[in-house]
């Protein structure tokens, strides 16, 4: 077998986590319409083929355009159910072990979907999957930015009542215009309540958004984070803190964040010691799942090989917010995998 070849299996083998995952943008075209004719939806597009034309991305509001078109299929639990299965499937394939999901709820209250029925149809696909396929999962709650703090505020009322199915809130949707400080009072309570937090910044907002979600709303993690080399002093305080950045690299290059996957920072970012991530963030749209992303960055990066993929993937399960033990498990079956390759 040739280097690469060797490469590309060790790639599949190691275990991994996924920490930057938007469960709503797994939704493939063929599922989509699917549930559109169980719940007698009209679409806007006439066929499969139509709606995946539609996904040339010029920027996050065109992919948000289509984004929110898609859920509007989503209705009854099972819907959500059998959306977040067919991911967990997918993610198995992919050497997966572990994901951290995110989910949008204000996406469907605001059609008038109930908040428990958001919860209970990914909470049991979330159950099946470690009863099935073995692979543990999390949900975490996200506040659209482009909305009020108002209406974070009165999400999280929603959501209470389900605590115990959640481990944390993050922010999403479109960064332009919406810093994390219109956020932080909401942040602050879900701080008080023990929740992990994480946020969208530095994708297409600038490094002070970064700052911004570390210093006020007190972020874990940060989704995205690629902007961070505008700044040198935030590069090295970054690699300082070990502050986890959930990089989502074809959907870099199909938002057009960078032009082609050659010309990404990530080579940077991991040779400044950052904890670099790499995850699929909506697949269903960027062209790839998890082990697409690796294979991408791999077959752009020439200079990496087996050392970089042993520490990605290292990366991605200690950021992740499972329990100790759990993590301690996953990293000696890494070990073992890196051993035999």
């Amino acid at each position: 077998m040739t280097d690469r070849t060797v490469l590309s299996k060790l790639l599949r083998a190691l275990p991994k986590a996924e920490l930057h995952l938007h469960i709503e943008g797994t939704l493939e075209p063929e599922l989509i319409f699917q549930l559109a004719q169980r719940n007698g939806i009209a679409l806007s597009y006439p066929s499969v083929e139509a709606l995946r034309a539609a996904y040339a991305f010029t920027d996050l509001q065109s992919f948000l355009d289509v984004y929110y078109a898609g859920a509007s299929v989503l209705i009854h639990a099972q819907d959500f159910e059998d959306m977040a299965y067919a991911y967990f499937e997918r993610a198995a394939a992919d050497g997966i072990v572990h994901a951290e999901l995110f989910f949008d709820p204000q996406t469907h209250t605001e059609r008038g979907v109930a908040m428990v029925t958001v919860i209970e149809g990914l909470t049991r696909a979330g159950a099946r999957a470690q009863q099935e396929l073995g692979i543990s999962s999390a949900l975490i709650l996200c506040f659209l930015r482009h909305l009020s703090e108002d209406a974070a505020f009165e999400t999280l009322e929603q959501a209470l009542p389900y605590r115990q199915h959640f481990i944390g809130v993050g922010l999403d949707s479109s960064e332009r215009g919406h810093p994390p400080e219109k956020f932080a009072r909401v942040f602050a309570r879900c701080r008080e309540l023990g929740l992990h937090l994480v946020a969208h910044a530095g994708e297409e907002g600038p490094p002070a958004y970064i700052e911004t979600a570390l210093d006020l709303l007190k972020v874990e993690r940060i989704d995205h984070g690629v902007r961070c080399t505008d700044s040198p002093a935030l590069v090295q305080r970054l690699a300082r803190e070990q502050i986890p950045l959930t990089v989502c690299p074809l959907s870099n290059v199909k938002l057009c964040v960078f032009p082609q996957m050659s010309e990404h920072n990530l080579p940077a970012l991991l040779a400044a010691g950052l904890k670099v991530t790499l995850n699929s963030d909506d697949p269903a749209y960027f062209g790839g799942y998890l082990l697409r992303n690796y294979e991408a960055c791999f077959e752009a990066f020439p200079q990496w090989g087996r050392a970089e993929a042993i520490q990605l993937a290292r990366n991605s399960l200690e950021a992740s917010f499972a329990a100790p033990e759990q993590k301690a498990g996953w990293l000696q079956h890494l070990e073992a995998v890196a051993a035999g390759a």
